[in-house]
């Protein structure tokens, strides 16, 4: 009887100089490429702060933590801006993250007909192509009243509490926090969808294998072994809530002003820019800039930590 032995691998053929300048040619293109997009970045950054040059210049830092925003007496904060930017964004991210990653893993694996996950696929990505004066419309006619009767009763119930202390009367934070959810939901399910269907098939037959249950092996494999991919639709999402205008412009009630209460009305810094540009002129254009500018510095700085807590994942 005899044994067959095993096979070496075939020896790689050198490369001939075509595809030798061929592979350099790319090389060179995509760092082209890359270094474009960078410049491209710290050139928009550059151009923002030179036009918000006066009102930095003239309010300082103290521009970031002053409520007023008067064009009669030239005086311009940010803070009710900043502050309605981020009770949006978080309240677009509690309702629309869970959801969303919910909707890929429920989407990536055999829980339901291939035939069935696939119109349901496309119905989801549908809505990333809705306009966003639509989604205002539609908060305006029907969201709005439905949280109106919502926000009612809760500020009758709980009223003493600071979130709640306010009787919806109409626009206000969570009404364009809810519909920022339902616009970022897209991007959350088909990127976090991706990844988690791009993962190798030898994970779940391993995990399972070793006598995992199911939602074990979904939760204790699939989700951390595609957590960067996950992370990073969280983080285009959280650009997308960050600087959408007309939705919020129509449903947030545009008031400068800081309130706690979700039921009362506030304001962005994409929804000031969009409601005030048109008309501004002089030291007023300068504070929408530097406003903008303040925008800008926060998506980066949300960006450069969502990158922090990738890496420190992929360490651990």
């Amino acid at each position: 009887m005899t044994t067959s032995l095993p096979q070496a691998p075939p020896i790689a053929q050198p490369r001939t100089p075509q595809e030798k300048f061929v592979d350099r040619g790319f090389i060179w293109l995509t760092r082209i490429c890359a270094y474009g997009i960078a410049l491209l970045l710290l050139f928009i950054g550059l151009r923002v702060a030179i036009e918000a040059g006066p009102a930095i210049s003239q309010f300082g830092l103290g521009f970031l933590v002053t409520e007023s925003w008067n064009p009669v007496t030239s005086v311009y904060g940010a803070l009710p801006v900043i502050y309605g930017t981020f009770v949006t964004c978080a309240i677009a991210l509690l309702l629309g993250v869970p959801i969303g990653v919910g909707t890929a893993i429920f989407l990536s694996e055999n829980f339901i007909p291939v035939a069935v996950r696939t119109v349901l696929v496309f119905l989801i990505e549908l809505l990333a192509a809705i306009p966003s004066v639509v989604y205002g419309l539609w908060g305006i006619f029907v969201l709005i009243p439905i949280l109106r009767d919502f926000g009612g009763w809760l500020h009758n119930a709980a009223g003493w509490f600071p979130l709640f202390s306010t009787q919806p009367t109409g626009p206000g934070l969570l009404p364009a926090g809810v519909v920022l959810a339902i616009m970022i939901l897209p991007i959350i399910t088909a990127i976090s969808r991706d990844s988690l269907a791009s993962l190798p098939p030898e994970l779940r037959q391993a995990s399972i294998g070793l006598g995992a249950t199911r939602w074990e092996t979904i939760f204790r494999v699939l989700v951390p072994a595609a957590f960067s991919g996950i992370i990073g639709a969280i983080i285009l999402a959280l650009g997308r809530a960050m600087g959408e205008t007309m939705a919020v412009t129509m449903l947030i009630g545009n008031s400068n002003q800081v309130n706690i209460s979700l039921f009362a009305p506030g304001n962005t810094v994409a929804s000031l820019l969009a409601s005030q540009f048109a008309e501004a002129s002089g030291l007023q254009v300068s504070a929408l800039m530097y406003a903008g500018l303040v925008l800008f510095f926060m998506t980066f700085v949300v960006n450069v930590i969502a990158e922090l807590i990738v890496m420190q994942v992929k360490k651990f």
